[in-house]
């Protein structure tokens, strides 16, 4: 049976669990940023290392761990590959079958991540994913945040179907193997059904469930609001007794208000392009100042829509018809020199000026009075045929337009793009085959994609969040804590006097359960390092199937969904979408414990216990 001195509560114990439960607390509450959070762990861990055994090598032997190299340095090489256009041909056939569909998005994200992290190891796959994912976001008009936790735990799933989805069935292989279990080394695809069955059941949940529980915590790319308009849209009803009732927009307007688009039941019209005179029960979307536009209410006898908030999306007709876009004004346009007004894009393009920009300097008042300068950004609402033709004059060069899909990407160069591809494959290969770790291997496609001229040093230097690094090699330090005080052998040691009362089914489902919460905690190689030889001896204390237990732990460690460092691609998208602590315990939690019930039975259907 388990080392009975695990069952007694040391200081040592008790301070590590104290340390676990302030980090957590700070962690849920964010009183402060998780990075320093981290760093405060792991200085506690130091001072208090009469208790915690953790002195300062220790300590600091996160900034050198495998996980922490590994992460930084898939950073880099994602950065390489994102800048030979290989993703962006990746995101333009994705972006054609999503379209606007926020639903078919998360589908592809799902359906792609989690089959391709099968064959390659899900980490360089989040990070090749980020910022594609990021972007479509931006075009569907969607928080981020919607998606990239997802993307993170199905590239983790998707990792369960073969043996170097993830380095922690590497792990669990060698570990098993070392104790003389029976079935291991695993081979590549011996447990793919099972992770056949967990990938799917836990793609279900994230396509249904998550979208659900995902917050927004990124607001969603607005030009709007970009461009200061915030509060300078809104939209009025028109009632029989208005005064503007039988006139035409153009009509209607003042110099303070300009009527950008005019509604009527399901239709919506550019007001510009129109000659439609206005009936009662139309809604007219105005841009002013706020006096101004309570003014204009007041005087023709309008009512205002307070809840109707005006954004890009609702600008955007589709159909080919209107648009908002952002123009930048071309070193050789005509007209520099010229004030917004004089320019007559209204009269020429249908096209009105919303707000301009010169460099970080907004203008939302007076519009009509700025000079323009080579470089300047003006946002302006116009009928698709009038951009067509802004366009074809050369006077204005078009960046961005709303509902105008994704521009064609730039042509590859095949050679920059397979070297940086073969190169990424070559790590995984290389950590695949055990030639090197995985974290040497990843730093040698860091110096072969530098010395190939793929991406410059300073580029990679920028390309890694630091943010990530450190919040990483503060925790790690953590689970060296709970390794040497015992603190994680005397939660083993509770489970296997449980299991002495539960069925063998029951005692595996205990162990995922455990490993999964540790994994949480201190990473899932150490989790798996911890409680894999804790299983096979209650398994062969129980007389059940010793390579039951195995896989209930390797599956544990390969899914630890709940907290930001329970697995390193959930690290990857921590900043990105702008997540906090409590977000992935909110999806993460009620996931993790679909799946102690889906891969118990799995493994009990498939194996026996």
């Amino acid at each position: 049976m388990l080392l009975q001195a695990g069952l007694e509560l040391t200081p040592g114990i008790a301070v590590v669990f104290a340390v676990v439960a302030a980090a957590v607390v700070l962690f849920v509450s964010e009183a402060i940023p998780s990075d320093i959070t981290a760093l405060s762990v792991l200085v506690s861990l130091v001072v208090l290392q009469d208790y915690t055994g953790v002195d300062a090598e220790a300590a600091l032997s996160g900034f050198a761990s495998t996980a922490t190299i590994t992460i930084l340095a898939m950073y880099i090489l994602s950065a390489g590959v994102q800048r030979t256009g290989v993703v962006d041909q990746l995101e333009h056939v994705v972006a054609r079958y999503a379209g606007d569909s926020r639903g078919r998005l998360l589908g592809a994200t799902v359906g792609i991540t989690g089959p391709l992290a099968g064959v390659v190891n899900n980490t360089p796959v989040v990070a090749l994913f980020i910022p594609m994912i990021t972007d479509l976001a931006d075009r569907t008009h969607t928080s981020p945040s919607k998606f990239l936790i997802p993307l993170s735990y199905a590239a983790m799933l998707g990792g369960t179907l073969t043996l170097i989805g993830t380095s922690t069935n590497l792990l669990a292989s060698s570990v098993a193997a070392d104790l003389g279990v029976a079935g291991t080394p695993f081979s590549m695809f011996q447990f793919t059904p099972l992770g056949l069955l967990v990938l799917a059941v836990g793609s279900v949940y994230l396509l249904t469930v998550g979208p659900l529980l995902l917050p927004s915590r990124i607001e969603p790319h607005d030009l709007t609001e970009e461009f200061g308009l915030g509060g300078r849209l809104s939209r009025v009803y028109v009632p029989e007794s208005s005064s503007v009732v039988g006139l035409t927009p153009a009509e209607a307007r003042t110099d303070a208000v300009k009527i950008l688009q005019l509604l009527r039941g399901g239709e919506t019209f550019v007001a510009t392009g129109s000659d439609r005179a206005i009936k009662a029960g139309d809604v007219l979307t105005i841009r002013a100042e706020a006096p101004a536009a309570q003014s204009f209410v007041d005087v023709a006898g309008l009512r205002r829509l307070p809840q109707a908030r005006v954004t890009e999306e609702e600008l955007a007709l589709g159909s080919g018809r209107g648009t908002l876009a952002e123009v930048i004004v071309p070193s050789r346009s005509g007209l520099i020199g010229q004030a917004v007004g004089d320019a007559r894009l209204e009269e020429r393009f249908d096209a009105t000026v919303l707000a301009a920009r010169r460099g970080g300097s907004l203008v939302v008042q007076d519009v009509a009075d700025v000079g323009l300068s080579e470089g300047d950004g003006l946002l302006i609402y116009a009928t698709q045929s009038g951009i067509d033709h802004l366009e074809e004059t050369g006077e204005l060069l078009v960046t961005e337009a709303v509902g105008d899909g994704l521009p064609e990407p730039e042509p590859i160069d095949w050679r920059e793009a397979g070297l940086a591809i073969g190169i990424v494959l070559g790590v995984i290969a290389v950590a695949a085959a055990d030639l090197l770790a995985i974290s040497v291997a990843a730093l040698g496609g860091v110096v072969a994609m530098v010395l190939g001229g793929i991406i410059d040093p300073e580029r990679a230097y920028a390309a890694v969040n630091w943010e990530v690094i450190f919040l990483l090699a503060g925790v790690i330090p953590l689970g060296l804590a709970m390794d040497r005080t015992g603190a994680a052998a005397y939660l083993a040691a509770h489970i296997t006097d449980v299991s002495t009362v539960l069925p063998a089914i029951g005692t595996v489902a205990l162990f995922y359960l455990l490993t999964g919460l540790l994994a949480n905690l201190i990473t899932p190689v150490a989790s798996v390092a911890l409680v894999l030889p804790i299983a096979v001896s209650t398994a062969a204390d129980l007389g059940a199937n010793a390579f039951a237990f195995v896989l209930a732990v390797t599956f544990a460690g390969s899914t630890a969904f709940m907290t930001p460092m329970g697995y390193q691609t959930n690290l990857m998208v921590y900043s990105p979408g702008g997540y906090r602590f409590t977000d992935y315990v909110r999806i993460g939690a009620p996931l993790q414990l679909l799946l102690a019930v889906v891969t118990t039975l799995g493994i009990a259907a498939i194996w026996g216990v």
